[in-house]
């Protein structure tokens, strides 16, 4: 299958970045193509513009070459995984306003001739989210995981509900020891390696 990795942490030396490359080790050792887009690196811009807000409900929605390119694999993914820290409860700024730009009508969703929405995704098996949380996870579920939320149920419905969701998700990070660490990192190898 082919894999699309989107990373989203401003740290190139952070534990997200392993965790990053622990899965796309895995992905590639499962025999799958693999696809990374970080963020931060190629200088994404999380804010859609005035004209991409014009341009959202015509024919060609997307404006920019950057996301342009993003979208040509998100269209040709079978297994999307995304890697990042939740801050706010929430995803980080710039990989929500990644979802906003790129899986725009056309993309991620489409309308049929009610005007009802269906999914522009349909060929994605699996939806991985990969993150790490500072508060431990009984904490994160009472305040209702919004990132995980938007990834496993919201993106869900783009792709149509074949696609399975995985969640992997360190808790308490900041409590966390290297072996700790090592261990997780492990675990989202191995478990890639079975996807």
């Amino acid at each position: 299958m082919r894999a699309l990795v989107v990373v989203a942490n401003p740290n190139p030396e952070s534990f997200g970045h392993a965790l990053a490359a622990a899965a796309v080790d895995g992905l590639r050792a499962a025999g799958h193509h693999v696809d990374v887009i970080d963020l931060y690196a190629v200088g994404f811009q999380a804010a859609m513009s005035t004209a991409e807000r014009q341009a959202y409900h015509t024919d060609t929605p997307i404006v920019d070459p950057q996301v342009a390119e993003h979208a040509e694999l998100v269209g040709r993914a079978e297994l999307l995984v995304f890697v990042y820290p939740t801050w706010w409860s929430g995803l980080p700024a710039i990989l929500k306003g990644w979802l906003e730009r790129v899986l725009v009508p056309g993309v991620g969703f489409r309308f049929d001739t009610e005007g009802r929405v269906r999914p522009g995704l349909p060929q994605v098996r699996r939806i991985v989210g990969i993150s790490t949380y500072g508060s431990p996870r009984a904490y994160v579920t009472a305040i209702n995981d919004n990132g995980r939320r938007t990834l496993a149920r919201t993106l869900r419905l783009s792709c149509g509900w074949r696609a399975r969701p995985v969640w992997l998700g360190l808790y308490r990070m900041d409590a966390r020891t290297d072996a700790d660490r090592a261990e997780f990192a492990a675990h989202v190898r191995t478990r890639m390696a079975r996807l």
